[in-house]
């Protein structure tokens, strides 16, 4: 993959992730309210709470990826597996700008 095609891809991933960051920070916790307590009925501000708090945390392990992503491209070593070495397609860099892995790695990792 063009290295400026990578930059692309990267800045949008990036810009993305950072912009779901942005908006679950600004919800605000629910748990603050001091008008509901946590399991009182109609309290669902507290798992809206939970939910947006695991979200952030996928969020930060995907920006994570991206940082990681513009280091290998920075070092010359983006589309390239970080496990054997052996590239990347291009076609899986589209889909999926941070993979550090090609699919048949990523596969057995999974099963």
């Amino acid at each position: 993959m063009e290295t400026e095609r990578a930059r692309e891809l990267l800045a949008r991933e990036r810009e993305q992730i950072e912009g779901e960051i942005s908006a679950t920070q600004r919800g605000g916790a629910e748990e603050a309210d001091g008008r509901v307590e946590p399991g009182d009925m109609d309290s669902e501000g507290l798992y809206q709470d939970e939910f947006d708090a695991g979200r952030l945390q996928d969020l930060q392990r995907r920006l994570a990826a991206v940082e990681r992503a513009e280091a290998r491209l920075t070092a010359g070593t983006y589309g390239v597996s970080i496990q054997s070495g052996e590239p990347i397609p291009d076609e899986r860099l589209e889909a999926f700008p941070t993979a550090e892995l090609t699919v048949e790695e990523q596969e057995r990792i999974a099963s």
